[in-house]
Parts: C-alpha cells; sequence; structure tokens
C-alpha cells in the first residue's frame, strides 16, 4: 500500500513538472571576442546556469532544491559515484531512467526515475554539467557531443 501510494505521488509531482516545463533557452548573442581562458570558463558558467533551469523544471521536484533527495525514495547528488564517475553511465541513466533500486552510502532508494530523452542533447548537456559542478561537487562538464554518442548507442 505504501509503495502504491508514494509511486502515486511521484507520478503526480512528475506529471507537475513537465507541466511546467519552458523551451529551452536561446543561446546568447556574444558581442566581444573572448580570450581562450574565459572563452572556456564563460562556457561552462553559461552550461551551468542553463542546467539550472532544467534541474529546476525536470529534476528538483524528485532530487530537491539542494540535490539531498528523499530519504528511500529518490537519491542525493551529492558525491556519489554516479554523478562524480563515469559521465558515460550517468548520460545513460538520464536518457534511459532508471526502475532498479540503487544503493548510496548504505542507505536504498526505490523510486523509479523517469527517462528524461525527450529533453535535448544541450539540456541534458547542461543539467549534468550543474549537478557535477553543484551542492559540492566538482567535476568536468558533460558536452552535447557526449550525450550524442550516448543517445546513439542507446538506439
Amino acid at each position: 500500500m505504501k509503495k502504491g501510494f508514494f509511486n502515486l505521488i511521484f507520478l503526480f509531482v512528475c506529471a507537475f513538472a513537465l507541466a511546467q516545463t519552458q523551451p529551452a533557452p536561446k543561446k546568447p548573442v556574444q558581442t566581444k571576442t573572448p580570450t581562450a581562458g574565459s572563452a572556456a570558463s564563460s562556457g561552462l558558467k553559461a552550461s551551468i546556469e542553463r542546467g539550472k533551469l532544467v534541474y529546476n523544471n525536470f529534476c528538483l521536484a524528485c532530487h530537491q532544491v539542494d540535490g539531498g533527495g528523499v530519504p528511500k525514495m529518490n537519491p542525493p547528488l551529492i558525491k556519489t559515484k554516479w554523478v562524480l564517475g563515469d559521465k558515460k553511465e550517468l548520460i545513460s541513466v538520464t536518457l534511459k531512467g532508471m526502475t532498479d533500486p540503487i544503493e548510496i552510502d548504505d542507505e536504498e532508494y526505490h523510486n523509479p526515475m523517469p527517462p528524461q530523452a525527450h529533453l535535448t542533447d544541450q539540456q541534458i548537456a547542461d543539467v549534468l554539467t550543474f549537478v557535477r559542478n553543484s551542492f559540492g561537487n566538482k567535476a568536468s562538464a558533460v558536452s552535447p557531443g557526449e550525450v550524442k554518442s550516448v543517445r546513439t548507442k542507446l538506439k
């Protein structure tokens, strides 16, 4: 009974989050020619900002504002091997979703993660770059090309 109730709540929350979606932000027009170092830094910053919008629309309901998740239901995104580890695995989970329970720091999480394959390669790259560089995490960016490569292999 409890599991069914939580799954029903989860579906309502996901439906609400999907109803609140916004189109991907348009790429800003660049007026100055930045140096190589500042271009990389501003590119990462822009990706993180775009990723925060995607996170707020699609991930926040389950993984929470602080990335801490919900005990026994939705896993945290804070310094876990899932977030900081293999980017291809993280991209794959984002695209395919996950139905099996996972264990993080000796706690098991049971809520399924719905697939996010409807998001563009850019949106997935941005949200994963945001997650990998938020909540105390520090990891390399995810590129749209990396997402495209994994998406192609999953088809």
